[in-house]
């Protein structure tokens, strides 16, 4: 059988050949058409306040990496680094953004990325700490596809990795397809809303320990009011489809935000937020953090953002960092 490389992993050539038939649709709906109504898992960080007044300059790349870091309740750190090329297309009520992410993580596999979000997805209670960090001897500390067997043949989530043996990887992450829709304008008391949702397609490599290998959808709202001349506050919230690999029961997630912003000054916006997100195995605890952001609008080309997150729950990743800029034209 030959192989193809995409993004650092090697795949079979009929896997190869459907997952870049799938970039290339994705590309021509987002270069074609006027999709809206699509969002991630949480609301755009990058992007926050109400929406730019209408301007000459529809188009938006960007490029936002970040580097996270936990044990996800485990006895080993996990550590992912995720560098996202974003483009979006402004409309006068919304947007649509098609995001093309790149993946460095180091993991024994029961941890990995969904929607770009770190978590834990392997189902064993005996491989965290209450468990003795190794499961039982036989398993390697791990279930999943083939828990049946025992040993090598096992599995650590979606990978054929042991317990406690990091290994990293590289490569493809996985496509989203994400957007936003106004439907109520702010004005005196009223706050702006939006309606978003999502589309997560399965381009990282599972067993690399990169994504879990099937399509996420979601839905969700974005609710945000000006107070005064400086003060923003915001809530978020949604729900995601979770895909379901085989041996792995995966569930479901619903996600929150709540948090404000304060203008330093009419180009630079300073906000915190506390987040909240569904553990998506159950019997493990919910993702917990806080988030720090700044963003700067340079000039009405150039945007500047950046962000610190810190994980105030086991579900969460201990901490992550991000940096990136954006460029309208």
């Amino acid at each position: 059988m030959s192989l193809m490389p995409i993004g650092g992993v090697t795949y079979g050539k009929d896997e190869g050949t459907a997952m870049l038939k799938w970039i290339r649709v994705i590309i021509s709906i987002i270069m074609a058409t006027g999709l809206w109504g699509m969002e991630a898992s949480a609301a755009d960080k990058t992007d926050q306040g109400p929406p730019s007044p209408p301007s000459d300059r529809n188009w938006q790349i960007g490029f936002t990496p970040s580097y996270s870091s936990g044990n996800f309740g485990t006895s080993t750190t996990s550590t992912f680094f995720y560098a996202p090329i974003s483009i979006r297309r402004l409309f006068k009520d919304g947007d649509v953004t098609l995001i093309i992410p790149f993946v460095t993580a180091t993991t024994d596999g029961r941890a990995t990325l969904v929607g770009g979000n770190a978590v834990r997805i392997d189902d064993n209670p005996n491989s965290g700490p209450g468990g003795g960090g190794g499961g039982t001897p036989d398993d390697g500390g791990c279930s999943g596809k083939n828990s049946s067997v025992s040993g090598k043949n096992r599995t650590c989530g979606t990978t054929t990795r042991v317990a406690g043996q990091n290994v990293t990887a590289a490569g493809l992450g996985d496509i989203i397809l994400k957007g936003r829709y106004y439907i109520v304008e702010e004005k005196d008391w009223t706050p702006l809303i939006a309606v978003t949702g999502r589309l997560k397609l399965p381009t990282a490599s599972a067993t690399q320990g990169l994504g879990t290998g099937e399509m996420d959808e979601g839905v969700g709202a974005e609710i945000s009011k000006l107070l005064g001349d400086n003060w923003i506050t915001f809530l978020d919230g949604g729900f995601n489809i979770i895909g379901r690999p085989e041996g792995l029961n995966l569930r479901n997630q619903w996600w929150y935000d709540v948090g404000g912003g304060y203008y330093f000054a009419k180009n630079l916006l300073g906000s915190v937020y506390f987040e909240e997100y569904r553990a998506i195995i159950s019997g493990f605890v919910n993702a917990r953090d806080v988030f720090f952001g700044m963003n700067y609008t340079a000039s009405t080309a150039w945007r500047l953002n950046g962000g610190m997150t810190v994980g105030v729950s086991n579900g969460a990743p201990d901490y992550a960092l991000s940096i990136g800029a954006s460029y309208r034209f």
